[in-house]
């Protein structure tokens, strides 16, 4: 009797775990639909010419050759890279910087942290596109509330069309990007200040630390760890940048591709629009997407190891 028992109750214990590997597959297969898929998709796209829709002959490496060697594709690549180099640096500098400073302050538990925690992530809830609508509003030379600020403050000197003066374009873009991602920044690096153990604040207090000497000394190198995780996601946010850039410039990245990103410039190729015929270049697109996702994976890697590294240090 134990044994007739025992036996039915061992193999629903040994299906019940068998079947916990069962729950993933949903998720394995989303991924490889709109994630491995693509990748796979664009790698094989960028070794054959297209014409139209319609895939010619195998090329091997001719489209990547065509978009760094061939003009408009090489002068509007390096263009292109050059302004999300200047995205990542900017973001870098300003949103993080401003993040980090804003999450030591909530971490001092000040009046209403609560309250300024929910106002500094509430714009990340909004769509993309809604949020650059709402800017292009703004900075609107004629009607926008910028101009019209500046005007009532008697700073019509300062006045500008933000979006369409090739010098100032692509940095409010840029500065409207971290007004956008300012909230993720603080709750990231609230995270790390939390984290770190109180009694290392205590003892460094009763050694004579204090103000700056006590966050350059004690709180900075404990949120090294943060800072590189922000860096990480930063760098990859940065040179994937499209749906800001084309919700206020559109996909030319107007004005004289002063604002155009590798993203907008793939769009482009892929989609037409890359030449005056508006024809599209599936292949090289493909190439230039391929040479983008191979880029970032390079840095992030490298920037992983660097990160486990200093984790190891610490």
């Amino acid at each position: 009797m134990r044994e007739s028992t025992a036996s039915p109750l061992s193999k629903r214990k040994s299906w019940a775990r068998w079947s916990i590997h069962l729950f993933p597959i949903p998720a394995i297969i989303i991924y490889g639909m709109f994630v491995l898929y693509p990748i796979l998709a664009a790698l094989s796209y960028s070794f054959f010419e297209w014409k139209g829709m319609s895939r010619g002959d195998f090329v091997g490496l001719r489209n990547f050759v065509k978009l760094f060697t061939t003009e408009p594709y090489g002068s509007m690549f390096w263009n292109a890279f050059k302004h999300n180099g200047i995205y990542f640096v900017v973001q870098m500098v300003v949103m993080n910087g401003l993040a980090f400073f804003l999450a030591f302050i909530i971490y001092q538990k000040i009046k209403g942290a609560e309250f300024f925690k929910a106002a500094f992530f509430l714009p990340r809830v909004l769509s993309v596109i809604v949020v650059g609508f709402l800017w292009k509003l703004i900075l609107n030379p004629n009607f926008g509330t910028l101009n019209v600020l500046l005007d009532k403050l008697g700073l019509e000197t300062l006045q500008k069309a933000w979006l369409g003066d090739p010098g100032t374009a692509l940095i409010a873009i840029i500065l409207v990007n971290c007004w956008f991602g300012l909230g993720f920044g603080v709750l990231i690096f609230l995270a790390g200040f939390q984290g770190i153990p109180n009694e290392l604040i205590e003892a460094a207090r009763l050694d004579g630390a204090k103000g700056f000497t006590l966050l350059r000394m004690i709180y900075l190198p404990l949120m090294v760890p943060s800072i590189m995780i922000m860096g990480i996601l930063t760098f990859i946010q940065s040179f994937e940048a499209f749906e800001l850039v084309y919700a206020m410039q559109g996909s030319m990245g107007e004005p004289y591709y002063s604002t155009d990103t590798l993203a907008v410039f793939f769009y482009r190729l892929a989609f037409g629009s890359s030449s005056a015929s508006g024809a599209t270049a599936i292949g090289i697109g493909s190439a230039l997407a391929t040479v983008l996702f191979l880029f970032i994976l390079i840095c992030t890697t490298l920037f992983l190891r660097l990160a486990n590294k200093k984790d190891v240090q610490m």
